[in-house]
């Protein structure tokens, strides 16, 4: 199986927030060139990679939903040549004070930033003495009042700049890990497919806006009309804190989610194939709304059967997520296995059981 590695720390080194995708999109583009017969980009700007099938024409079509938005930052307010931020996405403000980060500034420069938390007593007495509020937070970019009134304009994006980490254990550290993981993911499985034959027609996806709104997913689905589908994306890993029947220890295999968003014939069968491959696999139960690309695709037009892959991610939302790698590897085998075994005639043997 290809190192997916180099990839992977490329994508967690760019940025490309929600609503603002296009950095990100230019790199997974040029790997994706590579590895389907055609790209383009939506209306709104996902990435769609077409890897055509061996079947007779008009081809049944799976399309695998990875989005590759991430959470981040804007500026609110400039004061004193410090820059006020709010967030983009959901942010665990727990871990915002010394963070760096990158102000994206009208000027067009990328200016080098820190997340800093003024002392206690220059807050005003609401702010308390716990957790603060992002509101109460600033970033400092160390110039003067005057140039940072020159270059940054309210509305400019703020994103983490920490270089991706790998830790001992072939795990990896980054910022954008959820969900460029399954980006990566993806781009596995479209390597695995290089060697095998489809039937079924590839939609490879790279969604935008997931983190705000499942745009990118609403839309391509409903562009696309795949027979069936499949996202992709991070689940919570166990941790210090983390030990409770919703969180998975990374490493030890891919999570196939059941729950009101998902298909239980697709699920099964992906349980079949994991089994019979020996690739290991844990149930995650989600009794409600999914909160990733499956709940839009599922409910796109009159309905597109859906499932979930997963694998698990350590301090989500954070800018030090960590995956194990061999996961990530686990999930676009599978991926590529169970697209492989897709035949002509699949859709018509789907029933809701």
């Amino acid at each position: 199986m290809a190192d997916i590695l180099p990839f992977l720390k490329s994508m967690l080194s760019v940025s490309g927030l929600s609503g603002y995708e296009a950095p990100i999109a230019r790199v997974i583009k040029e790997k994706w060139d590579t590895l389907v017969d055609e790209t383009s980009m939506s209306r709104v700007g996902s990435l769609h990679g077409l890897k055509k099938g061996s079947g007779k024409s008009p081809r049944p079509s799976i399309m695998i939903a990875t989005h590759m938005d991430a959470i981040g930052m804007m500026v609110s307010k400039i004061t004193d040549g410090f820059l006020h931020i709010t967030n983009v996405g959901s942010i665990d403000v727990r871990v915002l004070p010394g963070a760096q980060v990158t102000v994206h500034a009208s000027s067009g420069e990328e200016l080098p930033g820190v997340i800093v938390m003024p002392p206690a007593r220059l807050l005003p007495e609401e702010a308390g003495n716990g957790v603060l509020e992002i509101r109460y937070l600033l970033v400092d970019t160390g110039l003067l009042p005057r140039d940072v009134e020159k270059k940054v304009k309210v509305g400019d994006l703020v994103s983490f700049a920490n270089e991706p980490l790998e830790l001992a254990g072939e795990i990896i550290s980054g910022h954008t890990l959820d969900n460029r993981g399954s980006v990566a993911a993806l781009t596995v499985c479209l390597e695995e497919l290089q060697n095998k034959s489809h039937v079924w027609d590839v939609w490879a996806v790279a969604t935008v806006q997931e983190e705000t709104s499942y745009l990118g997913a609403y839309t391509s689905a409903f562009a696309l009309r795949p027979q069936i589908a499949i996202a992709v994306d991070g689940t919570f890993a166990k941790g210090p804190g983390a030990n409770g029947w919703q969180t998975f220890p990374m490493g030890k295999g891919v999570g196939l989610c059941l729950g009101p968003n998902m298909h239980p014939f697709l699920h099964a069968k992906l349980k079949e194939l994991a089994d019979k491959l020996e690739i290991p696999w844990f149930l995650d139960v989600t009794p409600a709304h999914s909160y990733t690309d499956a709940y839009p695709m599922q409910t796109t037009a009159e309905g597109i059967p859906t499932a979930l892959i997963e694998y698990p991610l350590r301090y989500m939302h954070t800018p030090v997520e960590a995956v194990a790698v061999k996961d990530i590897q686990r999930v676009g085998r599978l991926l590529a296995e169970f697209i492989a075994s897709l035949e002509a005639d699949f859709v018509e043997s789907i029933v809701w059981e």
